[in-house]
């Protein structure tokens, strides 16, 4: 039984799943994608998600927490460098997964894991939006005009 066990194992043992895990999200950092099974991609989100988060304060004790998980100085450098300051204004959701289809070898699976924020496509195609303040569901001005139209043109009819 699996009573608790909120996260995927991978079918593998904690060492051999944190290496791997930490090894995956240092490619990320460094290439910005990866392509890697869907579960994978899955497993890597959960774990590189909250270094991101963490790399948003530049610290000692967040640059040393973050080496505890990713175990490479290059990467942890590039990721409170380069990384953070690309994401610093984003609440979450770092990372994005497009599936791939099916691998020919043994049909797994296959998805692309990417930093948001450094795919020029999505991002060229979408203006950057101005934040605008909340508005009442109520309507104004133009919700009366869109209302009082139809009723003109029901008059005219019966004449």
């Amino acid at each position: 039984m699996r009573h608790g066990k909120k996260f995927n194992h991978l079918g593998r043992k904690t060492a051999h799943r944190k290496s791997m895990l930490a090894n995956m999200a240092c490619s990320l950092i460094e290439h910005k994608r990866i392509n890697t099974t869907l579960a994978k991609a899955k497993a890597l989100k959960q774990f590189v998600e909250p270094l991101v988060t963490k790399s948003k304060e530049d610290t000692t004790h967040n640059r040393r927490v973050v080496y505890s998980r990713l175990r490479q100085k290059d990467a942890v450098t590039e990721l409170f460098r380069d990384v953070a300051v690309k994401v610093g204004d984003r609440p979450g959701g770092y990372t994005r997964i497009i599936k791939l289809g099916n691998r020919l070898g043994d049909n797994a699976e296959m998805a692309m894991i990417e930093l948001v924020d450094y795919n020029e496509l999505y991002n060229a195609g979408k203006p950057a939006k101005k934040k605008s303040t909340r508005r009442s569901r109520r309507g104004g001005k133009s919700g009366a005009a869109v209302a009082a139209a139809p009723v003109a043109t029901a008059v005219k009819e019966e004449e």
